[in-house]
């Protein structure tokens, strides 16, 4: 979704009972993924995912808050697309703050351990 006038977009944008998250899906199949805080390393390289994440959820946050009237707090949301994931190709030492880090085959379960925090009213006026 673009916003602004300079070319920048937001990626899909999640909105449930659990939260609000702009989610950013990473493609990096056969690759063994690390996250320790702000640091996002895909088969040894670092990716500048946490920060733009990050970035994508002030500015939908800003919007947001703007157009409801009310505070809205949006997350950043990392999906790893790897084909064949097992345990040991993922590690988070530590989560980003204000941003999350899950895997494709894992995000249903990791949407549903959020519980709900909006009401239906609020999920309707965002």
């Amino acid at each position: 979704m673009p916003v602004g006038d300079r070319g920048s977009d937001i990626d899909p944008l999640l909105i449930g009972p659990g939260g609000v998250f702009t989610v950013n899906t990473k493609n990096h199949p056969d690759a063994t993924i690390w996250v320790g805080g702000n640091t996002f390393m895909a088969n040894g390289h670092r990716q500048p995912y946490v920060r733009n994440s990050r970035h994508e959820a002030d500015r939908a946050a800003k919007l947001l808050t703007a157009a409801c009237g009310f505070p809205v707090y949006v997350q950043g949301l990392i999906v790893i697309v790897i084909v064949n994931v097992n345990a040991e190709d993922v590690t988070i030492k530590t989560r980003p703050d204000g941003v999350n880090v899950t895997w494709r085959n894992n995000l249903v379960n990791w949407l549903l351990r959020h519980g709900d925090i909006h009401t239906t009213e609020t999920l309707d006026t965002i």
